[in-house]
């Protein structure tokens, strides 16, 4: 299948990879020279502009974009609706708030333009082991993208949770989740780190947690990669950034009467990462640059 790639960040470039190792056919557009170039060793097709890029492909089209969300998602879809026609699809596979997705695929439908939101996960590490999808929007479009979807999970690693604005809220959920997980391991590995008498080796106990523990999991085996690289962490400032989606989520169960302490306080302790040093933030910084390249901020010796 022939599709456009918009963005060729982090995520981006793995997933043209993925989709040229699975024999579809590549398209891709970034704002930077460089990024072009390398998709380009790889097999895939490049333009310099989306007009170009709408150009190269054939009706119906598809086009994946993979860019931040706010304004540069925004002014990709609003270009390509622009470029792109009756029966054409756009995806957008970053972090958008869903009830911008729903919006959006509104405007896109009364121009006769399919949209799906697909909220993905998989980070640094999908281009290997593939890349978790959540999508929404109209089954009819779903299915016609569906060989490409197939490429990019792993086995059952894709759905259709519902309709437009459904990934996008699936996937905010799931980052909010992902808050409170990254906060529960940090404050352990605090209390572990801590207790000075026992001379307790971090990465070995990561190691040991993953063996039939109730609390093994990918992360504990990305904690344990980050604690053999760095014992204490003393090079990494214990700042820690947020995307958006742990303040939607939070806002969220706000509006629907739901309480989640848990995921409100994972999010408070990362506004309170800005302000002063703590080893459990230095924890989620490092495991957030192990599993999605996110900025690691270093401290000046």
């Amino acid at each position: 299948m022939k599709i456009g790639f918009v963005g060729l960040g982090k995520m981006g470039s793995h997933m043209v990879e993925r989709l040229l190792r699975h024999g579809h056919e590549v398209v891709a557009f970034d704002l930077s020279d460089e990024a072009r170039s390398l998709v380009a060793q790889k097999g895939a097709g490049t333009v310099d502009s989306l007009a170009a890029l709408a150009g190269k492909l054939r009706p119906p089209r598809a086009v994946w974009i993979m860019v931040p969300a706010g304004k540069p998602t925004e002014d990709s879809v609003n270009i390509l609706a622009m470029l792109l026609g009756e029966g054409d699809v756009i995806v957008d596979g970053g972090n958008s708030f869903y009830r911008d997705s729903m919006r959006r695929a509104g405007q896109l439908k009364a121009r006769k333009i399919s949209f799906l939101d697909a909220g993905t996960s998989g980070g640094l590490w999908g281009l290997e082991m593939g890349y978790c999808l959540m999508i929404g929007g109209e089954e009819d479009a779903f299915v016609r993208l569906e060989p490409i979807f197939k490429a990019l999970a792993p086995s059952d690693g894709y759905s259709r949770v519902g309709g437009p604005g459904a990934g996008h809220f699936v996937k905010m959920v799931h980052n909010g989740i992902e808050y409170a997980l990254l906060q529960a391991y940090a404050e352990g590995f605090e209390v572990l780190e801590a207790k000075k008498e026992f001379g307790l080796d971090l990465a070995r106990i990561s190691h040991l947690w993953n063996k039939g523990s109730v609390v093994r999991s990918w992360l504990l085996e990305l904690a344990g990669e980050v604690f053999k690289k760095s014992p204490h962490l003393e090079e990494i400032r214990g700042f820690v950034a947020d995307s958006g989606e742990g303040r939607w989520t939070v806002s969220e169960a706000i509006s629907l009467d739901v309480p989640a302490p848990v995921i409100t306080l994972s999010l408070l302790e990362r506004l309170r990462s800005r302000q002063e040093e703590s080893f459990s933030a230095k924890v989620i910084a490092a495991l957030r640059n192990e599993f999605g390249g996110h900025e690691v901020k270093k401290l000046s010796k």
